[in-house]
């Protein structure tokens, strides 16, 4: 097979963090390639489905507010660039019982890093936000600066944009296999053989196919996301309905108000514990599915019980501890990863491009990555 033409980097999948990756890569001067195996955008893994949430008070970690603001800044820069609304805001509501780890963890986030925030009582929210309905033994975190990120648009933005830079995008050409030596690194296609002198993984719940020793540590898992006509419409509507997280004894519900499609939006998290392959995932929808969601629907937001508008299949990459991995391979120093964003990663694509591109031309980044490196596996 011959080789085709050389590039500074060659970056596999084109998704959320992938397009943005090639953006960064494309703004820092390099000669890039992205090689995507499905259409830009698709719906074949974590990346669609309309919009994504953006959340400041972070209750998984308050190591994560630094990006935060960073994405946030890039998000917007971004926009500024393409004339692209890509970033909503609507507050955001992290609820459940005080002293359980997702209020808690929001409050730590919050006191931690000075974010401006209110600590609501059940009824204080459902007062306020109509289409909440807590317990009345719950609590609320409220953050202003919470809200959404249009997943789809912003793959495509990004995409633009690092094609005006001189980036070059091959949609429908999955990658068959890659290897690294002396001289730098050789990815085979379908079509045929790419040489680079760097290599980026963004390949999302396929990274394992990629890197095999990565098969328990970024394990892909099946979810499935609900849009229904709320019985009051208004409860629901951008301005009066801030996206949530909320933890109870039914499980981890997220969502967000009505927009670009019809439909209030749902899921829960780890909705029926389905560790999949991303070849052969089961994209077709059952009862039981919507009943999952459902219940949640009835519990918390009974005002939105309406007829159901789409349900979507789409897939998390979960590593052990729910943290990502960004990080070069120690065994091929050209090669750097981004995988097993664990259901709330795309919200970081924008900084993670940016990270990743530092990575690569050897520049130090202004993050402490250490939390996500690929060495914790193995300590």
């Amino acid at each position: 097979m011959t080789i085709s033409h050389s590039y500074d980097a060659i970056v596999v999948g084109v998704g959320g963090m992938g397009s943005s990756t090639v953006y960064h890569l494309a703004r820092a001067g390099l000669s890039v390639l992205g090689l995507e195996q499905f259409d830009i955008p698709h719906e074949h893994g974590s990346s669609h489905g309309v919009n994504r949430i953006i959340r400041l008070a972070y209750f998984e970690n308050p190591a994560y507010v630094p990006l935060l603001r960073r994405a946030y800044e890039l998000w917007r820069q971004i926009e500024n660039i393409s004339d692209e609304r890509l970033l909503v805001i609507t507050g955001s509501i992290d609820a459940g019982y005080e002293s359980e780890s997702l209020v808690a963890g929001s409050l730590l986030a919050c006191k931690q890093h000075h974010l401006p925030y209110e600590l609501l009582g059940a009824a204080d929210v459902n007062r306020r936000f109509p289409g909440y309905r807590l317990d009345p033994d719950m609590a609320a975190v409220y953050q202003s600066d919470g809200g959404f990120v249009l997943c789809e648009r912003a793959i495509v933005t990004y995409v633009m944009a690092a094609l005006d830079l001189g980036a070059e995008v091959h949609a429908r050409e999955p990658v068959l296999g890659w290897k690294a030596d002396a001289s730098g690194v050789y990815v085979r296609t379908q079509n045929c053989e790419y040489r680079g002198r760097r290599l980026v993984l963004t390949a999302g719940p396929w990274i394992s196919k990629l890197l095999l020793n990565l098969d328990d540590t970024a394990v892909p898992e099946r979810q499935v996301l609900i849009w229904v006509h709320p019985k009051k419409p208004d409860y629901f509507r951008l301005g009066r309905f801030p996206v949530f997280n909320l933890k109870s004894s039914l499980g981890h519900f997220y969502g967000l108000p009505i927009y670009g499609v019809p439909g209030f939006k749902l899921g829960k998290f780890h909705h029926r514990m389905q560790v999949t392959d991303p070849n052969c995932v089961d994209r077709d929808i059952h009862p039981e599915d919507e009943e999952v969601l459902r219940e949640g629907i009835r519990a918390y937001f009974p005002e939105a019980d309406g007829q159901t508008m789409a349900l979507k299949t789409c897939l998390f990459t979960n590593t052990p501890d729910g943290h990502f991995i960004i990080d070069r391979l120690s065994e091929s120093p050209p090669v750097a990863v981004a995988a097993g964003f664990s259901g709330h990663g795309f919200k970081f694509c924008s900084v993670i491009g940016e990270i990743i591109a530092d990575l690569i031309n050897h520049r130090s980044s202004q993050f402490d990555l250490k939390m996500f490196r690929l060495s914790r596996f193995s300590s």
